[in-house]
């Protein structure tokens, strides 16, 4: 990737955080880049083709981040802790404003909607790999689907990501029950092997 596409991508992003997404346009994006609009149609062909490279490279950015902290997730309360400092990182910088921006213009917009589910799937996928390995061998693991449960909690997170802008207290509630859950979990992987024999019949009944 060149020096000026780089520009325009970082453009493209810093204008939907200052003018939401229906405000960006070829002229908004160059002036963000600090270059000529029609570097924008040179580049990437559309606005719409821009901001579709600019979601997928940001988010492949911010996954490599963290890749590292998912990789030396032990439980469900460091996943969780994992997501909070994710939140707070992403909220800081501007990004959950833009995720905000690019849900709502994918709700009318099939290309950008394709681009945002891709960029969400990136993070569904990480943390699948995680949650697999959590669950193996776990009685729990009888239970959830890894990637059902992944699924789940992408949604969750970026629910929680939005619905704080309007109710700060509701998502901490919502995350202190999140942590109540992962502490039951733990709690049923300390089981004795008679209890975890007993409780995985039970599941098997389900």
């Amino acid at each position: 990737m060149s020096a000026t596409q780089q520009k325009l991508i970082e453009g493209a992003l810093a204008a939907v955080r200052e003018h939401g997404i229906a405000g960006v346009s070829a002229r908004t994006i160059a002036a963000a880049a600090g270059v000529n609009q029609a570097l924008v149609f040179y580049h990437f062909g559309t606005v719409d083709e821009l901001l579709s490279v600019a979601c997928r490279s940001e988010t492949e950015t911010r996954v490599a981040v963290y890749r590292e902290r998912f990789a030396a997730v032990r439980n469900l309360r460091e996943l969780l802790d994992v997501g909070r400092a994710l939140h707070e990182r992403e909220k800081t910088d501007g990004n959950v404003a833009v995720l905000g921006q690019l849900l709502a213009g994918a709700q009318t917009d099939e290309r950008l909607a394709a681009s945002t589910g891709a960029a969400l799937a990136l993070w569904t996928a990480e943390i699948e790999t995680v949650l697999r390995r959590l669950l193996d061998g776990s009685p729990l693991g009888m239970l959830a689907d890894p990637a059902g449960l992944a699924q789940a909690v992408s949604a969750a997170f970026v629910g929680l990501e939005l619905f704080e802008g309007v109710d700060p207290d509701g998502a901490a509630q919502a995350f202190t029950a999140l942590e109540q859950l992962a502490v039951l979990a733990e709690v049923v992987d300390d089981l004795g092997p008679v209890a975890r024999r007993a409780l995985k019949m039970r599941l098997r009944k389900l």
